[in-house]
């Protein structure tokens, strides 16, 4: 991967075609990197991903000179913002942010009215930083992981 890319980021929603490309990128992350050895203890597989996009989740990823960089994925069935993974190579340009927004606006379509995901409990870790500032709050800690949950703008403050 090229750390100075030649054409700006474009976004679209994630096709069967991308999940090979979504592992390589998950793989590579600066924080709460994880190996396919460790995913697919998880139970992350790119099966279990192809299962899953048809049903009640959808994402978005983000390519570089043709190569995706960074990927989001919800479940509106859950209300979960599954994973948000953005290659170390290119963090720090937007491309987070952006695909966040795709996932809430999506959750907040689907009619959902509140969304929750699941982060380090270590809060000196840039996601959880990241998070805050886009207004999700603590929710509680269990199972080792510090939960969050994020209102709909129009919610906020009713």
């Amino acid at each position: 991967m090229n750390a100075v890319a030649a054409s700006p980021p474009r976004y679209r929603a994630i096709t069967r075609a991308d999940i090979p490309a979504l592992f390589f990128v998950r793989t590579r992350t600066r924080e709460n990197s994880y190996t396919a050895e460790q995913l697919q203890r998880l139970g992350i597989t790119p099966h279990s991903v192809e299962a899953k996009v048809p049903t009640s989740c959808k994402g978005w990823l983000c390519t570089i000179d043709d190569q995706v960089v960074g990927f989001c994925m919800a479940d509106r069935a859950s209300v979960e913002l599954w994973v948000l993974a953005i290659h170390a190579q290119v963090e720090g340009r937007g491309i987070g942010k952006r695909l966040m927004s795709l996932a809430e606006q999506w959750l907040w379509a689907s009619g959902c009215r509140r969304a929750w995901l699941t982060t380090d409990l270590d809060t000196t870790r840039r996601a959880y930083g990241f998070f805050r500032l886009r207004g999700w709050t603590d929710w509680k800690v269990d199972e080792g992981l510090r939960w969050m949950a994020l209102l709909p703008p129009q919610a906020v403050g009713d």
